[in-house]
């Protein structure tokens, strides 16, 4: 996909925020842990996002009993559903100088009722030795679900059905969506969250 920043301050993908919190003392810890593993931009992207992938549990996946979105958050109960962890994941990368941002796509959310469409939400990275800017899907892998860091092509979670009314949006975004912001602040429950999804940017 041909993206497009919503910015062209790339400053503005490298900036804390209540929500994006990445000068919390454990945030920054993990950050620098992972940075001790790499040696490029690239490679410290490509470690960012496979731990936030493999070790932070997707809340519907587990049936999860919290609601996350503060990056933060995510950390310290270990799960979140797509944009939470997606917020993690900016997190951890602007911590560690590499511009992040956020991106959507809309989807069926079940398909056995493809008249209920929500967002999903995943990252756009900067990456500055390439000079380009990928998406990746943190959202967790799962039977069906293979989202891989990927140079070449994109490998994310969920490939887009337009015949089921499903769109791929290609912007970057330097900050959260604030509908997405507000469902997961204001609902106490997963189950409450489904309910509040919004459906359109």
């Amino acid at each position: 996909m041909n993206l497009q920043t919503e910015n062209t301050v790339i400053n503005e993908y490298l900036a804390a925020s209540e929500v994006i919190d990445f000068h919390d003392t454990d945030l920054h810890e993990i950050a620098r842990k992972l940075s001790e593993a790499a040696t490029t931009d690239v490679g410290l992207a490509k470690t960012a996002y496979e731990f936030v992938r493999d070790t932070i549990a997707h809340s519907f996946d587990i049936n999860g009993q919290v609601v996350t979105c503060s990056a933060s958050s995510v950390f310290k109960h270990g799960e979140g559903i797509c944009f939470a962890k997606s917020h993690l994941l900016a997190a951890l990368l602007r911590n560690v100088g590499i511009p992040a941002g956020f991106c959507y796509q809309k989807l069926v959310l079940d398909d056995a009722d493809p008249a209920y469409l929500t967002l999903h939400g995943l990252n756009g990275i900067y990456l500055e030795s390439l000079g380009q800017w990928i998406r990746v899907d943190a959202r967790g892998n799962k039977e069906g679900v293979n989202a891989e860091f990927c140079l070449e092509a994109e490998v994310l979670a969920y490939p887009i059905r337009p015949n089921l009314g499903e769109v791929d949006y290609p912007i970057v975004y330097s900050q959260p969506n604030h509908k997405v912001v507000s469902a997961l602040r204001n609902s106490d429950t997963i189950e409450e969250l489904k309910h509040h999804l919004p459906d359109e940017l």
